[in-house]
């Protein structure tokens, strides 16, 4: 008994030990945008669109495990490999969306982060968006990428404060089953909230962060890409499905949490209305008690930690293997300028969009249904990608998860198309 359960902890342990790109980028998508819109979801829809995150669990999953393989069977990011499919004019404009749309990300992020601490501790919200743009850059620029990765992982915790939340407050859980399987919100708001949160769901920044953190796990390791060396493949393979489906499952979890919670006190009270996640955590003190919103703003601050690294790390990864540039976070900054150059430059562009008269909250939404059309090129082209035997070899990627990819790229085109006819049409 005693052996089996040592062997049992063990296994536990070396588990526990191999989560980290999977469950980073899962939690990053938890970012603090994300949080206003799954807490403007909630609000606005009660419990009515509470079925968008059980749809796209599997979808998400397997773009990730997608975009996973390709950076560990090639050892190279999405953005270089997009470049050996697709002329580079191409994955040039794919990858300026995907700039544009993390650097309002990164703006509303420190922005939602700023205003957490204000809530909580006073002062100015200008200065704490300084301080954590700092911190930000600092990590990425300065901490070995060993303990810089090891250290993401240990802030996806922070995610589990909107877990505390939803057990403080009164959900009505009959309505909320019906939620999550019986769609019935179709209105022009409503689309475009879905499209909102399809994008800010399966968003590419993530695809771009995941094949790249693959192929970092080889530039900083003595493994070689599986395409080389592929005796290892099925070891590799098991340690990335259960990376991914774990850090997709938290990601998804979460944001019904934040959902539920936002439905139960804001919308249950007729507030239906929320500019940010900040905003959500001041309006759940007099409804849900002080400690609920104190979880809710040490979660925006911890996830905001987590998320603006990988934004701005996903946004060089991109630029710089578009361009053939020397990537990746365990180079030295002097042996990288122009990749570390972006990292900088998006984060702080990010500042002085705080300092701007640009609605942050406005940037942040519409940046989400950004990320939510912009998907569908680059997903589409991503699926192309891993069915390549030019640049997967034999190791392209089989018909089950090629399957689910494309049904996912389709349902982001539906839900785009869908919400650009009653746009207009409006």
């Amino acid at each position: 008994m005693g052996w089996g359960l040592h062997q049992a902890r063990d296994r536990l342990g070396k588990s526990l030990h191999e989560l980290g790109p999977g469950i980073v980028t899962g939690a990053a998508d938890d970012d603090p945008s994300g949080i206003a819109t799954y807490s403007q979801a909630g609000a606005q829809f009660g419990y009515g669109l509470l079925w968008t995150m059980l749809l796209t669990y599997p979808l998400m999953a397997a773009v990730q495990l997608v975009s996973a393989h390709i950076g560990r069977v090639t050892g190279a990011g999405l953005a270089k490999n997009l470049n050996r499919l697709l002329p580079h004019w191409l994955v040039s404009l794919l990858v300026t969306i995907l700039l544009v749309a993390n650097i309002f990300n990164i703006g509303a992020d420190l922005s939602a982060m700023a205003a957490a601490v204000q809530l909580v501790a006073g002062g100015s919200s200008h200065v704490y968006v300084v301080l954590f743009a700092l911190i930000c850059v600092g990590l990425q620029l300065f901490v070995p990428y060993r303990q810089y990765a090891s250290g993401l992982k240990w802030l996806t915790l922070s995610l589990f404060a909107y877990v505390g939340v939803l057990i403080l407050v009164h959900v009505d859980w009959g309505q909320a089953a019906l939620g999550m399987v019986w769609p019935r919100e179709f209105s022009t708001a409503a689309l475009l909230t879905i499209v909102a949160l399809l994008g800010t769901t399966i968003s590419p920044y993530l695809f771009f962060w995941q094949s790249s953190q693959e192929a970092e796990e080889i530039a900083t390791s003595d493994a070689q890409p599986l395409r080389e060396a592929p005796r290892g493949i099925d070891k590799q393979y098991r340690r990335i499905r259960l990376d991914t489906l774990v850090g997709m499952a938290l990601s998804n979890l979460i944001a019904l949490a934040i959902m539920l919670a936002s439905a139960a006190t804001l919308n249950a009270k007729g507030i239906t209305d929320i500019g940010s996640a900040a905003e959500a955590a001041q309006a759940l003190q007099p409804i849900a008690g002080r400690f609920a919103s104190l979880l809710f703003a040490v979660g925006i601050i911890g996830t905001g930690l987590l998320a603006v690294p990988v934004l701005a790390g996903s946004a060089a990864f991109a630029v710089g293997e578009s361009q053939g540039w020397k990537t990746g976070l365990e180079h030295k900054p002097q042996h990288a300028m122009r990749f570390y150059g972006i990292i900088v430059a998006a984060t702080f562009i990010g500042v002085a969009m705080d300092w701007s008269n640009l609605n942050p909250i406005q940037a942040l939404f519409w940046s989400a249904v950004l990320n939510g059309v912009a998907a569908v090129p680059i997903m589409a082209a991503m699926m192309i990608v891993a069915s390549s035997r030019k640049i997967m070899g034999h190791l392209h990627e089989r018909r089950r998860l090629l399957v689910f990819g494309w049904a996912a790229t389709a349902v982001m085109g539906l839900a785009s198309g869908a919400m650009l006819v009653t746009s207009f049409a409006g």
